[in-house]
This record gives structure tokens, sequence and C-alpha cells, in this order.
């Protein structure tokens, strides 16, 4: 989450936000195994109480000034997690094409990278900013309509419809990040070069 730096960062493990960032990374195996073995209502239960932890603990860290550097991990690592896993159940069962999770993974690629380069230069992971959260709710809205897309009827054609139009947002909005966050650590590296 992107918070403003005038909040009090606690270094407290144990807050309700991180509590329930714990839940969501802990409900990431279940969800793979339910899309994996079909169990698609199920998954999609997950996946929606997954969104709605994804939303309180950020809105909860912000308002109890439970901010932590534990929660600024877990968090995007959560929504990460939940991306990768279903892309993988998603591919594997053929409703994704093979190319839209490898460009969704050269992203995550590029983004593992650049992380690895600001630790070198002693700064930490970039925060989460509103585009990187925008992309991951257009996603996070995709897949399950894709999912619901596996199917027949109207509810899978209307699913299918509103399903690709997120992931075609989502796509361009979460490579889109990705260039602004180079660009962030360029900034940091070529500052740091001056400085020395």
């Amino acid at each position: 989450m992107e918070v403003q730096e005038t909040r009090v960062q606690t270094d407290r493990v144990l807050t309700i936000p991180n509590i329930l960032s714990m839940a969501r990374l802990v409900g990431v195996p279940l969800f793979l195994w339910l899309i994996l073995t079909k169990h698609d209502g199920w998954a999609l239960l997950v996946l929606a109480l997954s969104g709605v932890s994804d939303y309180l603990d950020g809105k909860l860290a912000r308002r109890w000034n439970q901010i932590s550097s534990l929660g600024r991990l877990l968090d995007p690592a959560a929504d990460r997690l939940y991306v990768l896993s279903t892309l993988f159940g998603l591919t594997w069962r053929e409703i994704l094409p093979l190319w839209l999770t490898v460009a969704l993974l050269a992203r995550e690629a590029m983004l593992l990278v650049m992380v690895g380069i600001l630790r070198r230069h002693g700064y930490p992971p970039p925060q989460v900013n509103f585009l990187g959260k925008a992309a991951t709710f257009n996603l996070m809205y995709a897949f399950p309509l894709l999912l619901l897309s596996d199917g027949s009827g109207w509810v899978a054609s209307l699913a299918a419809i509103f399903g690709w139009a997120f992931a075609g947002w989502g796509t361009t909005l979460y490579w889109w990040a990705g260039i602004l966050y180079v660009v962030q650590v360029r900034r940091l590296v070529k500052a740091d070069a001056t400085a020395d």
C-alpha cells in the first residue's frame, strides 16, 4: 500500500492488518488447489475473501496507525502470490492463453531484477503505488470472471467479455506500473552514483 511518510510506522508483528495479510497468504495454496481440482465456486469464494482482506488490511493499518515494515512486505507478496497462482491454475486449465501468462510473468521477473539492484544499493523494495494497486485490482476482477467464462450460457459469455476487458486493462497497467518502478530505480541508482 502506498502510504504518506507522515504516518507512524510500527515494528509490531501481531497487528490486525498483518494478521489479515498472513491469512491471505495461507489462502494461496488452498486457492490454487481449488482451481486445479475444478472447485470453481470455492475458489471464487477464497479469492473474494482475499480481496476483502486486501482492502481491509490497508484501510485498518492507516486508520489505526498500524503500518509496519512486515505489512509493507506481506501485502504486495500476497497480491503477487494470488496473481501467480491464478496464472498457473488458469493456464494449466487452458482458460488463459500462454502469451498472457508469459507477459505477466516477464513483468514479475523485471521487478525481481529491480529489487535486486535496489538491495545492492541499500534500498528497500519499492512501495506499491496506486497504479500497481489498480493493475492488481483489474487482474483480480479479470481472473474470477475468466474462471466463470469456462462454461456455457449467457453468464459465461458475459463473464468472458468483462473478464477479457479487465485482463487487458490489468495487463497494461501492470506493465505501466512496472516501467515506473524501473524509472524510479534508475533515478535512485543514478543519484547514488552522482553522490559518490
